[in-house]
């Protein structure tokens, strides 16, 4: 029995292995992702066992109840999968995102008998019960969900959105294929969820690696080597310098220094799009680059950005420099934005009374 799992399941446990020797050698993220990503694997690792188990008893009539038990555990676990996923790749995800497949795992355990679900036949066949649907409803509904949390909480780049049309292109195929190929498509399950979680997080990975831990920006180093891809299609600089963080840093402590550079990071990238890009390049240093972007777009991309951080109790001085015909050099469109935006911090220190002091 031993034998026959590790040859039906020696590439899902190379790729698990994989993963763990991935996150034992990562910097880049923190302890509680880690640990997060150690139970999925454990998880997805229990889930081949039980899988295997479930269908080396199904020629054996005597194990039907435990066939029972283990078919409702394969039908619970799937969700409770992607609600993890969700909580460890989503920043701020609450607890309760587990109710929705705690309750799958109530509807399942009441199947075993009473077969509103699953059941087994008189020739120890599957049979679906008339509620047969939720447990592939609810995964739609789960995966549907965390996609939408993965793009709401990108920045629209192509680099983080492949990644997610892939993540959601496995999930689709583990909602789509069951139906093709009927029960024998749980012998390949693990593994393709497997493939999918690690080529995730390597495209997660290779993301932090462009951006600001705090932030969630894109950081100096991105910058850099994105303004010297095609810079004739930059059409546009906005410099941004937030106002008086050495002070909150001084008085209320780097904590909630650090919760005002989030903050305001937030109020900046929301009016961008695909053809805008935020960078952190200091401590409270930001660049928006606007590619392709008209004169119009630009001024109105700066007014939202004064109204969101209006909304907040931080201030920012705000630069800008025009490209329109991508003759001028990135050099001096920075040193245009930067000196309107410290023309606009001496304003505000000024009528302020406050002394300027560099963070």
């Amino acid at each position: 029995m031993f034998k026959e799992y590790l040859i039906q399941n020696w590439p899902l446990i190379l790729i698990l292995l994989a993963f763990v020797i991935s996150l034992f050698t990562t910097v880049f993220l923190n302890k509680k992702t880690i640990i997060r990503m150690y139970i999925l694997t454990l998880a997805i690792f229990l889930l081949s066992i039980v899988v295997f188990v479930e269908f080396y008893f199904a020629e054996k009539a005597e194990y039907r109840l435990a066939r029972l038990i283990l078919m409702s555990i394969r039908y619970s676990a799937t969700p409770l999968i992607i609600a993890q996923v969700s909580i460890t790749f989503v920043k701020r995800m609450r607890w309760f995102v587990f109710i929705p497949a705690l309750a799958l795992i109530i509807v399942n355990v009441i199947s075993i008998p009473t077969g509103i679900v699953f059941s087994i036949g008189e020739n120890n066949e599957l049979v679906r019960g008339p509620v047969w649907l939720i447990p592939y409803i609810m995964v739609g509904l789960y995966s549907a969900f965390l996609i939408y949390l993965l793009v709401k909480r990108s920045n629209k780049r192509l680099m983080e959105i492949v990644p997610i049309v892939f993540f959601a292109f496995a999930l689709g195929s583990g909602l789509v294929l069951p139906f093709i190929f009927r029960d024998a498509y749980a012998n390949v399950f693990c593994l393709i969820i497997a493939i999918a979680l690690f080529a995730y997080y390597e495209f997660t990975v290779l993301q932090l690696t462009k951006k600001d831990s705090l932030t969630g920006l894109l950081n100096r180093h991105a910058y850099y080597a994105d303004v010297s891809n095609d810079p004739k299609s930059i059409s546009a600089l906005i410099s941004i310098d937030m106002n008086g963080l050495k002070n909150i840093n001084d008085t209320i402590g780097h904590a909630a220094g650090d919760e005002a550079l989030t903050t305001l990071a937030l109020c900046f990238a929301r009016p961008l799009k695909s053809k805008q890009s935020g960078y952190r390049i200091g401590g409270d240093e930001f660049i928006i680059v606007c590619r392709k972007t008209s004169k119009d777009e630009v001024l109105a991309i700066v007014d939202k950005i004064k109204k969101y951080v209006s909304e907040t109790p931080y201030t920012c001085a705000i630069g800008y420099s025009f490209n329109l015909e991508g003759d001028r050099p990135i050099s001096d469109l920075l040193k245009e934005s930067d000196k309107m935006m410290y023309l606009e911090k001496e304003k505000y220190y000024s009528q302020t009374g406050n002394e300027r002091r560099k963070s």
